[in-house]
């Protein structure tokens, strides 16, 4: 059997080596006596870390809660600017329930792994067993799988037909995300899983065992496999002891020791170093809000974190952490990469460069309060830095031997190391620079070089378990496509702030705090009916040969750049032909090194029933997973604005063609109806259509190419965000109710909160903001809620609050549907709030509106010749 062509990957890289200088420049020592610590500086609170939080209540009961039922809102600890205003009058407690449920997606309801499928028998390797002497493992109760945690199809069922279930236009799909924690956690074993012998598949909960010889067939390949009679049993209920023959998530552990059961404690976690690699061309204003948010985040590191500090402008300062009364710093020069000699010199010195916060804390508070903004007269885009020696020296650093090493005692990093880039300026001095100016004669050149180098350190950093992370905030260009590579081939992220007040402190503690595994392979194997078509995520495809180990195995391979909850993988998929079997099995296996330095492997299998049925295929859909599955693939081909242009045409085409292949035709007209079962899907790419992913919300492309790319590795959860925003209006009480995200919800006496991913809105009515103590009070509420619902989110969004009328407004408004446009039966299926209100009220709300030529909704369904779906 011929192998199926290689899947279309998200990314290719081109790997350029770099070429270090040949000089041997010695680094120079640079001592600054620190300046008194002012007092009162503010300072972040510590986020939770991920791994210890449990989702909030609001998630777990969309009841109507309120502090009058003895639901208790977690207290908010992180805030971003602009902050709310003094309160003259109690504020209430924001309590967050919602009247609808959330958008996470429902549980799979599998039917019966009762049967074999007849259509086509399994092929078996020893020819004298008997189907009747196999017990079926999996019941219609245990294949309930919670697909929130790990993988998201798009449908829950499988169409048999393979021209329709191809259909591009719709297209079936599923997100995996490697790295997320599940709740409850996965079962747990601390031993060797069973293998199919022919692909490689794992024994799962859907495989048929022999009771009689402890044989397990596989459900992909469907060969039968001994177990080394650890299988022999004498009925079908001593089998669901094996942990993985009874659940579909299964983590295998090996700690690396030789003490069972023993997993390091969580102190472990923090055991690889973090490196912050600060630029020091900085005016005082950015100054002071880099240093209190540097003074905050040495506050929320646990003790035993390792820190390094670096900062760069021509030269590269390394902080020594073993000048206790002073902040004492080795020089290297910028204009070239680190050699050898120097780097020796620098390691194997007396000094002591990553040091854990409980011994360090006090020196790195002084290294902080001792930078000073930068003297000379020159443009900020015009000034030198030498970003990329900086992090070619904090990768040296975190590669050489630590003070702990040359007391004789090695440890194992836990996960992968972090490099925080902290940059208010593009990179313009040494490897991996551009000209200062754009009208440079021979900018292009030099830019395409910087982008093969930039993308070379960064695999460097990926080859030695280090992530870069670059924070950019100010008001001057960082050049986001030479940075963009660096973060991206190391498995990092590049995030835009406004400065670098709260918002990036915030993002600076989280960048640090967040569980990141190393060494990760992602392996997916299907049944042969189906084929994987394109993976778009944060990884390239992996050649790894296993035929000597398994002859026929043909799963596709990813490596993973980083294993944290933070990413996914949207993988494309289609049918081989027409399925004759009653049912197709999917196995995601994650192999990763965790933070607590154990070896895991995450293995979870999905069975997805077959149907003849279209009615009951578009039932099975799910509307949301298909809207980020379809957006991933778009936005995939957005590389510039032009493009972007393109993608929003190929929206309008996907609609007509799906109302074309799965709708009908509305009698006596031209018109085609958009089938019913997929209501809410238009809706979602309409938001994708005009908002700041595609749309021109976005003033920058610099902007939207940093959305783009953080969009394309994210989460469901985030993605979703940042495709569709979420509306809720807050309500007397402190409750919110959730709305459809239209601007029939600007109403003057309330308050809203929209949620669009990497920015959240808080917007006041003008009757609401003219009652001062209402007016906080909502305000303080909606604050609440905007921490509470993005407390886990990395990167942290900004939060903006403004008044109606005012000039920032024009960013909530022009993220809403602008469904006054419509007639107002149309308005009123599609908001159903709006009978609430009196007739003077929708009269003012109706003259509120300024015209403005973008469509609403329904509007631009009917210029693509297709009726609007009624509102599910």
């Amino acid at each position: 059997m011929t192998n199926p062509p290689p899947p279309s990957l998200g990314y290719s890289v081109t790997v350029t080596p770099s070429n270090p200088d040949s000089s041997t420049p010695q680094p120079v020592k640079n001592s600054a006596p620190p300046p008194t610590m002012l007092p009162g500086a503010p300072r972040f609170p510590p986020p939770k870390l991920q791994q210890d939080q449990i989702p909030s209540p609001f998630f777990q009961n969309p009841n109507l809660l309120s502090p009058a039922n003895g639901v208790r809102s977690p207290v908010p600890h992180l805030s971003t600017p602009p902050g709310p205003p003094v309160f003259k009058s109690p504020v209430r407690p924001a309590a967050v329930p919602f009247r609808t449920s959330p958008a996470t997606p429902q549980p799979i309801a599998f039917s019966s792994g009762s049967t074999l499928p007849t259509s086509s028998p399994p092929h078996f390797s020893n020819g004298s067993v008997e189907l009747q002497h196999q017990v079926p493992l999996a019941t219609e109760d245990s294949t309930l799988v919670n697909e929130s945690s790990c993988a998201l199809f798009s449908a829950h069922k499988v169409l048999k037909q393979k021209k329709l279930t191809n259909v591009p236009s719709l297209g079936f799909g599923a997100l995996f995300s490697p790295g997320r924690e599940i709740f409850p956690g996965p079962q747990i074993l601390q031993r060797d899983p069973h293998r199919c012998h022919n692909c490689g598949a794992y024994a799962n909960l859907y495989c048929k065992i022999l009771l009689g010889s402890g044989q397990w067939q596989c459900v992909i390949c469907r060969k039968l496999n001994g177990s080394e009679g650890e299988y022999l049993a004498p009925s079908k209920e001593d089998l669901r002891n094996f942990p993985e023959l009874s659940s579909p998530i299964v983590d295998y552990v090996r700690t690396g020791n030789k003490r069972p059961g023993f997993i390091p404690v969580s102190d472990s976690r923090m055991s690889a170093p973090v490196v912050l690699v600060i630029d020091d061309c900085l005016d005082e204003p950015h100054l002071q809000h880099l240093q209190s948010s540097l003074h905050a985040f040495v506050d929320s590191l646990p003790p035993t974190a390792r820190i390094g500090i670096i900062l760069y402008g021509r030269t590269v300062s390394v902080y020594d952490f073993s000048e206790e009364s002073m902040a004492s710093a080795d020089v290297l020069p910028g204009d070239k990469s680190p050699i050898q000699e120097s780097l020796k010199a620098l390691i194997y010195g007396t000094g002591v460069y990553l040091s854990p916060m409980h011994a360090s804390k006090e020196v790195a508070h002084k290294i902080f309060s001792s930078l000073r903004p930068y003297k000379s007269n020159i443009a900020e885009a015009l000034r030198d830095r030498c970003l990329g020696t900086a992090v070619e020296v904090a990768l040296a650093m975190i590669q050489g031997p630590s003070a702990e090493m040359s007391r004789g005692v090695v440890k194992r990093n836990g996960g992968n190391s972090r490099i925080i880039v902290c940059a208010g300026g593009p990179n313009t001095y040494g490897p991996g620079s551009v000209p200062h100016s754009f009208s440079h004669p021979n900018y292009p050149h030099l830019e395409k070089t910087a982008l093969k180098w930039m993308e070379n350190l960064g695999r460097e950093a990926h080859r030695n378990n280090a992530v870069v992370d670059i924070l950019c905030a100010g008001t001057c260009p960082v050049r986001i496509p030479v940075l963009q590579p660096l973060a991206k081939a190391s498995g990092g992220v590049l995030v835009l702030h406004d400065d670098f007040g709260e918002a990036f402190g915030v993002n600076l503690q989280r960048a640090s705090s967040r569980a990141s595994g190393s060494h990760g392979l992602l392996e997916i194997r299907c049944s042969d009916d189906i084929l994987i078509t394109q993976v778009v995520g944060p990884g390239e495809e992996a050649h790894v040969d296993t035929h000597e180990t398994f002859k026929n195995d043909n799963a596709l391979c990813i490596q993973m750049l980083s294993v944290e909850e933070t990413q996914s993988f949207a993988l494309s998929m289609e049918t081989k032909g027409d399925i004759k079997s009653d049912c197709v099995f999917f196995q995601f296996t994650v192999q990763y090194a965790n933070v607590y330095q154990a070896d895991i492997s995450r293995v979870v299998t999905v069975k997805l029933p077959t149907v003849d049925s279209v009615s009951a295929y578009l039932e099975s859909f799910q509307d949301e997973v298909a809207a980020i599955l379809i957006a991933k693939r778009t936005l995939l081909r957005a590389k510039n604005h032009s493009d972007a242009m393109d993608m929003r045409g190929t929206i309008d085409e996907r609609i007509k063609d799906i109302a074309l292949k799965f709708g009908s035709l509305v009698p006596k007209s031209k018109l085609h109806r958009f089938p019913k079962e997929l209501s809410a899907l238009p809706e979602l790419l309409f938001h994708l259509r005009r908002g700041p992913l595609l749309g021109s919300i976005v003033g920058h492309e610099d902007e939207r190419s940093v959305l783009r790319n953080l969009f394309l590795n994210a989460s469901f959860d985030l993605s979703l965000r940042m495709v569709a925003p979420r509306c809720l209006m807050h309500r007397e009480g402190g409750t919110f109710e959730e709305l459809p995200a239209y601007d029939l919800a600007m109403q003057s006496d309330t308050a809203v909160v929209l949620d669009h991913g990497t920015d959240v809105f808080i917007w006041l009515g003008a009757e609401l903001a003219a009652d001062e103590g209402r007016s906080a009070a909502a305000l303080a509420a909606c604050r609440t809620l905007a921490e509470e619902i993005t407390e886990l989110r990395f990167p942290a969004p900004r939060i903006l609050a403004f008044k109606e009328g005012s000039s920032q407004a024009r960013y909530f408004v022009s993220r809403l549907i602008p469904a006054h446009k419509d007639p107002p039966y149309e308005q009123e299926a599609r908001f159903p709030q709006l009978r609430s209100l009196t007739t003077e009220q929708r009269t003012k709300l109706k003259s509120s509106f300024i015209h403005f030529h973008d469509p609403s909704f329904c509007e631009w369904m009917r210029s693509l010749k297709v009726v609007p779906p009624e509102p599910s």
